[in-house]
């Protein structure tokens, strides 16, 4: 009896070493030897909203007007009266330059003038009186006592003086041009803002000599920011869909969410870099992108848009708005050429629908008849496993 029961100790073990290594492996390979559970597919809801279909472009931010204000007079800077950032008025006092050599080339070319006016009128003494003696000399000739001689003279005289005269008128108005010079160079050294403006640049400092004999140095740049212009940089694939007038908006990157709306004013028609070619290197640029710029214009009353500010560019070709939107991973077409979304009913059912689609932005389209709003379009069939490889992927089996 006892070797009996150590027999049957030993297979009650056997067999529950042998369930429990059956349980593993039932447990490991349970998705093998059981059936796969059917998996729903992948929907979206049928929206309601806005589409746009845009041209997309990168531009740049510039101030509407930018002006260099430079200076005509060589000499050493006295006086800075602006800082970076200010704003002023047409007329107001920018910047003075050393203005002794000038000063004295006004006081000279007065003393110039002042001379030729007295010698002038030295001269309108000696025609007087040249005049007077021409006269004596008539009279004297008329009644018989005069000698043709001095006559004769006496008239040429006359005529040298009233010469004499016209010379010095010349010269007079020569000295005037001068003194006239002489004042606008003196007041070169004056520099004043040409228009209202906001300083953006201060190229120079002050106890800095500037020569203005080869070119006029730049003081400091002004520029107009109540208005920016935006040049955006349009591809030649899109530029032939885009027209003045067209509405367009951008976002700058601190402000990504804000949109700045205006309409095209101007679309350039040849490339920026033409510009700057030669017409020899032209053909040699073929294999480089070509871009076009269109510009418009957007108020900046806050003067948050600042000068080389980066824009990203939408140019709105069209827009649909309230418009019922299905994702365009939805829509298949069909073998006859027609257009259908699957829609998933409430008992998961899937019908197939013939659609009528409007516009698409490349990732929605607008569903002009076909399906409802609050409707669920199948966008991924789940494929089990065990249907061939080459049928995973090719989304619903069509339902005709």
């Amino acid at each position: 009896m006892s070797g009996r029961r150590k027999s049957w100790k030993r297979w009650g073990k056997r067999l529950v070493f042998i369930i429990l290594i059956l349980g593993v492996i039932t447990y490991l390979f349970r998705d093998r030897l059981l059936p796969a559970a059917p998996e729903a597919p992948q929907t979206s809801l049928v929206e309601i909203g806005d589409l746009e279909r845009t041209v997309l472009a990168s531009g740049e931010l510039e101030a509407i007007r930018l002006v260099s204000v430079g200076a005509q007079a060589t000499g050493r800077i006295e006086a800075l009266h602006v800082e970076l950032g200010d704003t002023v008025k047409q007329g107001d006092l920018i910047a003075e330059i050393d203005s002794l050599t000038q000063q004295n080339a006004l006081k000279n070319a007065q003393a110039s003038l002042a001379s030729v006016k007295a010698q002038r009128k030295l001269e309108e003494a000696n025609l007087k009186q040249a005049h007077a003696t021409f006269d004596r000399q008539q009279v004297l000739l008329e009644k018989g006592a005069g000698v043709l001689q001095e006559y004769e003279a006496a008239e040429a005289a006359l005529s040298v003086s009233q010469a004499q005269i016209e010379v010095y008128d010349a010269q007079i108005t020569q000295a005037e041009i001068q003194v006239d010079n002489a004042e606008v160079d003196l007041a070169f050294t004056r520099i004043t803002a040409p228009m209202d403006g906001t300083v953006v640049a201060v190229v120079v400092e002050e106890g800095q000599t500037v020569n203005a004999v080869q070119s006029a140095p730049t003081i400091i740049k002004l520029a107009t920011l109540d208005t920016m212009t935006i040049k955006a940089e349009i591809s030649e694939a899109d530029v032939t869909r885009v027209s003045v007038d067209q509405e367009v908006y951008f976002t700058i990157l601190g402000e990504p969410d804000e949109r700045y709306y205006s309409t095209i004013n101007s679309i350039a028609p040849a490339p920026e870099s033409l510009q700057t070619e030669s017409t020899t290197s032209t053909t040699d640029s073929s294999d480089e992108a070509i871009y076009y710029n269109a510009e418009f214009e957007v108020p900046n009353p806050e003067q948050k848009l600042r000068i080389a500010m980066t824009a990203e560019v939408s140019i709105v070709l069209e827009r649909a708005e309230r418009a019922t939107l299905v994702p365009n991973s939805a829509i298949e077409t069909g073998p006859d050429g027609r257009v259908l979304v699957h829609v998933l009913g409430d008992d998961q059912t899937i019908e197939a629908r013939v659609i009528e689609l409007g516009m698409s932005d490349g990732i929605r389209s607008v569903v002009l008849s076909g399906v409802r709003p609050g409707e669920r379009v199948v966008t991924t069939f789940v494929v089990p496993d065990e249907v061939p490889s080459e049928r995973r992927g090719m989304g619903p089996p069509p339902m005709f």
